[in-house]
């Protein structure tokens, strides 16, 4: 098993992962956007949101509802840096790395893709 199918396997026992899933308004706005411009909005909030190595409002940065990533970001423990430090092995504290922010991007892909298709 790789890392990251290692990874899912641990958020799929967690109560408090596993109960966020997408609503239908979420579903379609997935299915309107596509996936080349979910992955740009879900690059442009890991940017702006948790990059920096002390981000803004840090544990409370990223909002329960309102965009599919939201969503995606708290089913995969992408939410703070705190959850990034516990779940991904990522140092909280420092700024996060181009290599580092195209990962959790890929992780939420990956997440958004399988809810899309339940």
């Amino acid at each position: 098993m790789n890392r990251e199918d290692a990874l899912f396997a641990r958020l799929a026992r967690s109560p408090f992962r596993s109960r966020f899933h997408l609503s239908e308004k979420e579903r379609r706005y997935c299915l309107e956007k596509g996936p080349e411009t979910i992955d740009r909005h879900a690059a442009d909030f890991v940017a702006k949101r948790l990059a920096d190595a002390q981000p803004k409002n840090d544990g409370k940065q990223t909002p329960m509802r309102g965009h599919p990533v939201f969503i995606a970001q708290h089913a995969t423990a992408t939410c703070c840096r705190g959850c990034l430090a516990k779940w991904h092995g990522i140092a909280q504290q420092q700024a996060l790395s181009a290599a580092q922010q195209s990962y959790i991007v890929g992780v939420l892909h990956r997440w958004l893709v399988t809810e899309m298709n339940r």
